[in-house]
């Protein structure tokens, strides 16, 4: 399929790394630190217990949902508040999360992929999650990141998608949106006009008989091989 790609929207998690071990080592650096500065929210807390009371912040507050940095202070702060804790720890605690939070392993081919694709055209990254693409390092690669929360709505909303393709300056229909979730990456996109690439390094199968991705690859790399043999238009 060949058709002009002027911009591309990336998603971050679960496409240029995968999430779950962050998930899981965000999860002990935090209980770690809190058995340094705050012992009695560790033991009230711990993994298994912080946990459960994440999930439950998240349930309990749907209003919250496009802003995952909100929801963990929300979290941290009603830790803080029920084991007595000084709540001064309460910025500190967060950073020691988010610190972690940015310290990615890329998929192999990510990196190289990316710059060969932000050589080719401008990409915007476009994420649901609390990614800083500064402190991991690559945000060089961007034209501008906006997140859920700066936006004020997640995907698969189409107002982020529009959003993000004013600010490049395109139109929907030359923006390639590129993600590895089915609903808020492919279907969101489609749905707001967008060209969609589906990245499915998972080998899923596709459930929408009615409506299927412009483009699909098992890694980036194939989406950078595409756009050098199609894309019609240089960086800008």
């Amino acid at each position: 399929m060949t058709f002009q790609v002027l911009a591309i929207t990336l998603d971050l998690d679960d496409t240029l790394w995968p999430f779950a071990p962050i998930g899981a080592r965000i999860d002990q650096v935090l209980h770690d630190w809190l058995l340094e500065h705050s012992p009695a929210t560790a033991a009230m807390y711990p993994v298994e217990k912080m946990r459960e009371l994440r999930e439950r912040s998240f349930r309990d507050n749907p209003q919250l949902h496009h802003d995952l940095s909100a929801l963990r202070r929300l979290t941290l702060r009603e830790a803080l508040e029920a084991s007595g804790a000084d709540m001064a720890l309460l910025e500190p605690a967060y950073e020691a999360f988010y610190a972690a939070r940015n310290q990615v392993e890329f998929y192999p081919d990510a990196e190289q992929a990316l710059a060969r694709i932000a050589a080719r055209v401008p990409v915007a990254a476009l994420s649901n999650g609390n990614a800083d693409l500064w402190r991991i390092g690559i945000d060089h690669h961007f034209a501008f990141q906006l997140g859920a929360r700066e936006h004020g709505a997640a995907k698969p909303a189409a107002s982020i998608f529009h959003a993000a393709c004013q600010r490049l300056a395109v139109e929907p229909a030359h923006v390639l949106h590129v993600g590895d979730h089915i609903e808020m990456d492919v279907l969101g996109a489609m749905h707001a006009g967008l060209r969609s690439c589906w990245i499915n390094r998972e080998a899923q199968a596709w459930q929408h008989d009615s409506l299927r991705p412009d483009l699909q690859f098992d890694t980036l790399t194939g989406l950078a091989d595409w756009l050098d043999a199609h894309a019609s238009a240089p960086a800008r």
